[in-house]
């Protein structure tokens, strides 16, 4: 009867062993499931950034102090760009249509309806007409004279500003080229201090060096593409002015006969 019990408490010890064996290997497999779970997770919430947030991301890694100054500039230079943008394409006018319609009001009712028409259109050349056609009475040269004088006036109007943009395309880069060399200072004066060679005292300054200079080229290409943009408009316009004071010149000459 006593082999009985004994055998029976053994077999119980065994097998309460066995259950907690595997408790606790369940429980260790499941934290180890956990924690692998956990850091795919955080890797794929690290992949799946979107653009704005890893731009942001960035942003704060290469420091306020210089990259503050660089967006700055870009919203500085985009506030003025897009501002001539819509001053230039409110000053382009129908250069024909504008032509015929003064061409047919001196025709029919002479000068006045003729300065009446330019007062009535918004534009540089229809301002340049409107001068043209008020020193008529004083001769062909006092017209020819007076479109001269405030074509360059108009032109002037039309460049106004776009100088700081090229001023903001030339110092995004060199703020980012700043925040590089400081940087790399910053790198090796740590260096210096823990006196040993070691990749994670180097790093930070590194990235912190190489994104000042990649903000700065990103926001120098893109004002560059406004600026060039906005040139071109303006070239576009000053050569409308041309001809049309040209063919205004034709026309009073015509209209004095």
């Amino acid at each position: 009867m006593k082999r009985l019990f004994s055998i029976l408490a053994i077999t119980g010890m065994m097998a309460f062993g066995t259950a907690n064996a595997t408790t606790i290997a369940n429980t260790t497999t499941a934290v180890t499931t956990t924690v692998t779970t956990a850091q795919e997770d955080e890797a794929a919430a690290e992949e799946s950034l979107t653009f704005h947030q890893e731009l942001k991301k960035r942003f704060i890694e290469g420091g306020p102090e210089f990259m503050g100054i660089v967006l700055l500039c870009l919203i500085l230079g985009l506030a003025i760009a897009i501002e001539r943008i819509i001053f230039l394409n409110l000053s382009t006018t129908n250069t024909k249509k504008l032509t015929q319609s003064v061409e047919d009001a001196l025709a029919s009712g002479g000068v006045e309806a003729a300065k009446e028409v330019c007062r009535n259109t918004k534009g540089p050349i229809a301002s340049i007409y409107y001068q043209g056609l008020d020193r008529t009475d004083e001769g062909i040269e006092a017209a020819e004279k007076a479109v001269v004088a405030y074509g360059g006036v108009q032109m002037g109007q039309l460049e106004k500003n776009v100088s700081w943009i090229s001023l903001f395309i030339a110092l995004a880069p060199m703020l980012g080229f700043m925040g590089t060399v400081i940087g790399m200072i910053q790198a090796f004066d740590k260096i210096e201090a823990a006196g040993d060679m070691q990749p994670s005292l180097v790093a930070g300054g590194i990235k912190v060096a190489l994104l000042t200079t990649v903000f700065g080229l990103v926001v120098a290409i893109i004002l560059q593409i406004f600026y060039n943009y906005i040139i071109a408009k303006i070239d576009s316009i000053v050569n409308d002015m041309e001809d049309a004071s040209i063919t205004l010149m034709d026309l009073l000459i015509r209209h004095k006969k």
